[in-house]
């Protein structure tokens, strides 16, 4: 099944609506060749303490910017350093780099970056010898695809949906008021328009015995 519609900002290949089940579902790997928006999301999984009879969700992980999360911990030899090895791809792909580092074990230990991010790694030093040290930093995406098509923070609405909400009834708002109602109704609109102009096939009757 193939959907494709190219006429504005309100054309969709694929509609799918339900107010009790799954407006769409996917049994496999689903690619989005694009930017997928959304109200809220998270995994949903078989709950790992009762697998048979709960489930278990978590959010995701949300931020303004394109942000990408590495994590781990390293322990800094006898003079107190430590060399942090990152990705090879790592430079390629993030740029405005932060860094946040925790001590572990050593009570008024301290732990700074020594030396920021080059050739794909970074230093640590603390003031005491063979102390581990979990470690985050962050980059924000600097690779081309995250380059042409940048998250919008905020934005105006397009001037059909001025006056009107994505979400009605969070606001205690009637669904007439929503910009999905709207829409879809044009959506309903338009296949009944095709719907009328495709040819009636004849029936054929085949003759009694």
């Amino acid at each position: 099944m193939i959907g494709e519609a190219n006429n504005g900002p309100s054309a969709y290949g694929v509609w799918g609506k339900s107010t009790s089940g799954y407006a769409g579902f996917f049994n496999g790997t689903v690619h989005v060749n694009g930017t997928l928006t959304k109200a809220s999301g998270g995994f949903l999984i078989d709950h790992p303490l009762d697998p048979q009879n709960r489930n278990l969700s978590h959010s995701f992980v949300e931020s303004p910017d394109m942000l990408n999360v590495y994590s781990g911990a390293v322990t800094t030899d006898d003079d107190g350093n430590a060399t942090v090895q990152l990705p090879n791809y790592f430079e390629a792909l993030n740029r405005d780099f932060r860094y946040q580092l925790t001590v572990i074990g050593h009570l008024f230990t301290q732990a700074i970056v020594s030396e920021e991010i080059t050739n794909n790694q970074f230093s640590i030093m603390t003031d005491r010898p063979n102390t581990t040290v979990s470690w985050q930093v962050t980059g924000v995406r600097s690779d081309a695809f995250a380059t042409m098509k940048p998250v919008p923070v905020e934005e105006d609405k397009p001037a059909d949906e001025r006056g009107m909400y994505l979400y009605p009834e969070a606001y205690g708002r009637p669904p007439t008021e929503g910009a999905g109602y709207t829409r879809e109704h044009a959506l309903k609109d338009a296949q009944r328009e095709v719907s009328d102009q495709e040819p009636t096939v004849p029936r054929f009757n085949p003759p009694s015995s």
